[in-house]
């Protein structure tokens, strides 16, 4: 991390110690001259012309200005709610000012937090509003340092939020803190590369964590898969020297729950391809191919740590799909835990392989939901970019709630077709289904193979994040490690259904 941050929620007037930094946001309005008169008057300073010509302008959206007495530096921002504006303002503007604060020497930020009237457009109520301010700060102050041998030690950065009512916010602040704190955890794990996290050392870290936070976790070794007749899941294992591990984490809370929902993670803690070895510039980011392991584990740990009424399984098939004389081959015939065959076309298309005994054992279960997470298919990331997961399920409730939480918390999800002659393509005159289909449709094709291993009385959705989930350009909390999308998505998902 960048900084030690510690959030207070705070009412009365706002008082500036040394290295402060002061934050306001002002409507774009008629008025907006007049605020940043009132602000120059409040604070006892004129701010140049110029900056304060640039900010009135059309184009302009901030005014920083660097002041030699405290507050140290003041930045208020134009707010414009032009078809750009988005939910996801506050949370990627926090972000990024965190990242940008670094070399400044402050010690305390004065946030003034805005006005919910003026946005309940955009957010549902002035909570969520606020839970975004902070997930800004916290996501924006992530960082992956485990490897550097000359990592700083973080600063200290007190952040006050100025509110009217502070009681609330400070529920917010400690709910939030617990969210961000799984889903640093997630981030860990899947920045974390391969030659640390092995399928072994993930269940070692998910026990001892989760554990401690009131999950039950149970670990399976690759005996107990094996008597499982989990052949998938050892067939994918096989070739790596890291044997494969089946992790279960249940999450009961001590009140009477309305609904199980069970989670379903793909846990391949590195993808070489396999025998259908994958180019060295395609295995790069393979580490975060547990990413969809990653968000389950993740949500598991926010839904204790802030005790939601909803019971919660995990279920996470961990392996590495790696290149030995015990890799399984293409043309193999795998029979599955449920008694299924599945005909390898492709060892590269490994995740489905193995989340077809996961979904086998969370059907068994008997929940009232299923829904999987997986980096499955490269086919989304060109249908949909790294701008949202796609979604594919026959349940136009269960679509419509998860999608609304997506919106709400800015990690979209987008449908896809899951319709009954996309089978066709993924038939086999060997085995009862293939791993693979031709090349058109491949994100179907995948959420078809596992729909085969899925109760068709229970319903299920997939979730592709194979684009989300991997770090990129679009927002100021994403531009450099791996995301941990989907922890924030399914954890709002969660509250609505508890």
């Amino acid at each position: 991390m960048l900084f030690n941050l510690k959030l207070f929620a705070k009412t009365e007037k706002i008082s500036f110690t040394n290295d402060s930094a002061y934050v306001k946001f002002l409507l774009d309005s008629d008025t907006i001259s007049k605020e940043i008169s009132k602000i120059e008057k409040d604070l006892k300073l004129t701010f140049p012309k110029r900056l304060v010509n640039n900010f009135l302008s059309e184009k302009g959206s901030e005014l920083k200005y660097h002041h030699n007495q405290s507050p140290d530096l003041i930045m208020i921002n134009k707010v414009k709610f032009d078809k750009y504006f988005t939910a996801d303002y506050f949370r990627n503007y926090f972000a990024g000012l965190i990242k940008s604060i670094k070399e400044e020497n402050i010690k305390s930020l004065q946030i003034e937090l805005p006005e919910f009237n003026s946005l309940k457009k955009y957010f549902s109520d002035e909570s969520y509003l606020h839970q975004s301010v902070i997930e800004g700060c916290y996501l924006g102050n992530y960082a992956f340092n485990k490897f550097k041998s000359d990592a700083e030690k973080p600063k200290q950065l007190k952040i006050n939020l100025h509110t009217k009512n502070s009681a609330k916010l400070k529920k917010t602040i400690q709910e939030t803190e617990n969210l961000i704190k799984a889903i640093t955890f997630t981030k860990d794990l899947v920045n974390d590369p391969a030659i640390s996290l092995t399928p072994k050392s993930m269940a070692a870290q998910t026990k001892s964590n989760l554990t401690k936070a009131g999950v039950k976790v149970t670990i399976f070794d690759e005996k107990q898969i094996k008597k499982m007749n989990m052949t998938a899941v050892l067939a994918v294992g096989g070739a790596s020297d890291n044997p494969p591990r089946f992790i279960v984490m249940n999450y009961k809370p001590k009140v009477k729950t309305k609904k199980k929902i069970v989670l379903v993670g793909k846990g391949v803690t590195f993808d070489s391809g396999g025998l259908s070895i994958k180019p060295s510039d395609g295995m790069i980011e393979m580490k975060a191919d547990m990413a969809g392991a990653g968000a389950v584990i993740g949500i598991l740990y926010a839904a204790a740590l802030n005790k939601l009424p909803i019971e919660v399984v995990g279920v996470v098939p961990a392996v590495e799909n790696m290149i030995s004389g015990n890799a399984y081959r293409p043309g193999d015939i795998v029979r599955t835990s449920s008694g299924k065959s599945i005909d390898i076309g492709n060892t590269d298309a490994e995740g489905r392989v193995i989340l077809a005994d996961a979904l086998e054992y969370a059907s068994k279960m008997k929940p009232d939901e299923i829904i999987d997470f997986a980096t499955l298919t490269g086919a989304c990331v060109v249908a949909l970019g790294q701008n949202a997961a796609g979604i594919l399920t026959h349940d136009d409730n269960l679509f419509t709630q998860v999608s609304n939480a997506g919106y709400k918390t800015w990690e979209r999800v987008w449908r896809l077709p899951l319709w009954h002659e996309y089978h066709e393509l993924i038939k086999s005159d060997l085995a009862d289904v293939k791993n693979v289909g031709p090349r058109w449709a491949g994100a179907i094709t995948a959420a078809k193979f596992l729909e085969y291993f899925v109760d068709e009385n229970i319903p299920w959705a997939h979730i592709d994040l194979a684009g989300p989930a991997i770090h990129h350009k679009l927002n100021n909390y994403t531009d450099t490690y791996e995301t941990g999308f989907g922890v924030r998505l399914i954890y709002e998902y969660l509250k609505q259904q508890a």
